[in-house]
């Protein structure tokens, strides 16, 4: 299985365009998604989740990650399922430019936790996919050598 990357670019609520507005982004939400099911960490769903869901390519912009491996992305969240919204990460990280790392996580932290990858607190999507990107450069340069 492959897993992707899916950005939020919709409008969406007051909440997604503070973040949009905030972060200087067009994405406002992450998912990593694995065979359908898409995981991530949710306001609207109270936290860490994985669930099946429509990705609309006028809501979500959708990315290969071929260097990720699936089952310790599915292990991380199997792990913290049911894991409350990381609002004090968000305010610390995101705001105050801190690295705090607490029981909740929000969308970008969680992806990038079960990815392994450092920094998390301080990812905002557009960060995620940034890391992301570079990541995929990476691995197809090796590839190709």
């Amino acid at each position: 299985m492959s897993v992707q990357l899916a950005l939020y670019k919709a409008s969406g609520n007051w909440i997604n365009r503070l973040i949009r507005w905030w972060t200087g982004s067009q994405y406002s939400h992450c998912e990593l998604v694995i065979n359908g099911t898409c995981y991530s960490s949710s306001i609207r769903d109270g936290g860490v989740r994985g669930k099946v869901m429509a990705l609309p390519a006028h809501s979500w912009d959708i990315i290969d990650l071929p260097w990720a491996d699936d089952g310790s992305v599915t292990d991380w969240f199997i792990e913290h399922e049911r894991d409350r919204y990381g609002w004090f990460d968000l305010l610390t990280g995101q705001i105050l430019g801190m690295q705090r790392d607490h029981r909740g996580v929000f969308c970008s932290e969680a992806c990038a936790k079960a990815l392994g990858m450092h920094g998390s607190t301080r990812m905002s999507p557009q960060g995620f996919l940034d890391a992301c990107i570079d990541i995929n450069k990476n691995a197809v340069f090796i590839c190709k050598t």
